[in-house]
């Protein structure tokens, strides 16, 4: 399993970052969309937790950010065996 501290997943997590604060969203406006408490966002922003493919889904609808293209970017960093 990869750590929170890896390249891909910090990637992930910037990208996500940098998209609420490009919109303007606080961390406070996206947990309460999200349904969960602004530590939860903190958290996942800071990498003490970690997300799951549905809340990155989740996020991603809610900051209107294409989630294939990340996706795809880590994808094809990687050769099949």
């Amino acid at each position: 399993m990869a750590s929170v501290y890896s390249e891909d997943y910090q990637s992930v997590i910037s990208m996500l970052k940098n998209a609420r604060k490009e919109r303007g969203i606080t961390q406070t406006q996206l947990s309460e969309a999200f349904g969960r408490p602004q530590s939860f966002i903190a958290k996942v922003e800071n990498g003490e937790r970690r997300l799951d493919i549905v809340e990155f889904l989740h996020l991603a609808r809610l900051l209107n950010f294409e989630p294939a293209a990340v996706i795809d970017k880590i994808y094809r960093k990687y050769q099949p065996l």
